[in-house]
C-alpha cells in the first residue's frame, strides 16, 4: 500500500513540474506581473528586413509592367522613393486587379496597397489611406490662346457656337449635360486621337476628358496649335466636385507605418520632387494634391 501511495505521489509531482516546465511566456509574464514582449509592427519588420509587399492595381499610368517586365507607373514610382526614404530599400511589387487591392491588404498579403484607388468615405471604414499624392480631374484643350476663352463647362454652355468633342461612353458627357451644356454642342467621337483630330480640324472649339489623360494626347500629337486650359475650373454635379484624390492605404491598426510614409509624402510635396515624379506619366501642378488630407476625404 505505502509503495502504489509513494508511486502515486511521485507521478503526481512529476505531472506537476512538467506543466509549469510547458507554461507560456505570456502566461508567465501574466503569472509574474510582467507585461508580455511587445509585437513587432509592420514599419519594425518591414525596416528589419528590407523589404515590403505592395499591392498595385494594374491601371496605366498608375501602375503597369513595361514590355521588358518593369514595373513602373506613377503609384510605383511615388512608393518607391517614398520607402527608399524610410529605409526600406526593396519594394516587392505586385499587380493585381482593383477589387482584389483592399481584400489582400487585410488578408497580409500586401503591406501597402495604391494605385488609382481614390480615398472616400465608405473605403475609409476599411483602410486607413495616407493623405494624397495627386488628384484627377476634368480638362479641356482648345485652340492656341483659347479664342473663345473657354476655362469652364458652364462657359461653353453659355457659348451657343461653341462645341466640344467627347469619347463615346465617357462620363463627361454626363457632367456637360448636367453643366447645362446643350446635346447639339456636344460632338461624340470614337476616341481620343478622334477627339484630337477634331479639335486639330476646327470641327470642335474644345475637347474634354481626365487630366493625364488630356496631357497625354497632347504631348503624343506635338501639335503647338493646341493647347491646355491650365486654369480650367472644375465642374460641381449634383454640388460636389468632381475631383478625386488618390493615396495609398494601410490596415487600419499600421498607424506607425502611415505616419512615416505621410511624413516622406509632405516632405516631397514641399521640395517639388512630387511634381518631377509625377510629370512622365501625364500629371501636370493641376494633379498636385494641393493641402488636402485623408481625414478631410474621408469624411465624405
Amino acid at each position: 500500500m505505502k509503495k502504489w501511495l509513494n508511486c502515486s505521489i511521485g507521478l503526481l509531482l512529476a505531472v506537476t513540474i512538467a506543466g509549469c516546465g510547458t507554461q507560456s511566456t505570456g502566461n508567465q509574464a501574466q503569472a509574474t506581473g510582467e507585461a508580455p514582449p511587445a509585437q513587432e509592427s509592420t514599419l519594425e519588420k518591414a525596416k528589419k528586413q528590407g523589404f515590403v509587399t505592395v499591392g498595385f492595381a494594374n491601371e496605366n499610368p498608375y501602375a503597369y509592367a513595361t514590355p521588358d517586365g518593369k514595373l513602373t507607373g506613377e503609384a510605383v514610382e511615388v512608393a518607391r522613393v517614398i520607402l527608399k526614404n524610410m529605409g526600406i530599400n526593396e519594394m516587392n511589387g505586385v499587380l493585381t486587379e482593383f477589387g482584389s487591392l483592399i481584400p489582400g491588404l487585410k488578408a497580409k498579403r500586401f503591406d501597402i496597397i495604391t494605385a488609382g484607388m481614390f480615398i472616400n468615405a465608405e473605403r475609409s471604414k476599411e483602410v486607413a489611406f495616407a493623405n494624397p499624392e495627386y488628384s484627377i480631374g476634368e480638362a479641356i484643350a482648345v485652340k492656341q490662346g483659347n479664342p473663345l476663352q473657354l476655362h469652364s463647362y458652364k462657359d461653353i454652355a453659355a457659348n451657343k457656337e461653341a462645341k466640344v468633342a467627347v469619347m463615346v461612353g465617357a462620363i463627361e458627357n454626363d457632367y456637360l449635360l448636367k453643366s447645362g451644356v446643350p446635346k447639339e454642342q456636344i460632338v461624340t467621337v470614337p476616341d481620343q486621337p478622334s477627339a484630337v483630330a477634331a479639335l486639330q480640324a476646327g470641327r470642335v472649339d474644345a475637347m474634354t476628358m481626365t487630366g493625364p489623360s488630356l496631357q497625354a494626347m497632347l504631348e503624343s500629337s506635338k501639335d503647338s496649335s493646341i493647347e491646355r486650359v491650365m486654369d480650367f475650373q472644375q465642374p460641381e454635379i449634383d454640388g460636389k466636385s468632381v475631383r478625386g484624390y488618390g493615396a495609398a492605404a494601410f490596415r487600419t491598426e499600421d498607424t506607425s507605418f502611415r505616419e512615416a510614409f505621410n511624413q516622406e509624402l509632405d516632405k516631397l510635396k514641399k521640395s517639388g520632387e512630387l511634381l518631377e515624379i509625377l510629370k512622365p506619366f501625364g500629371f501636370t501642378e493641376q494633379e498636385l494634391p494641393g493641402e488636402m488630407t485623408a481625414e478631410e476625404l474621408s469624411k465624405g
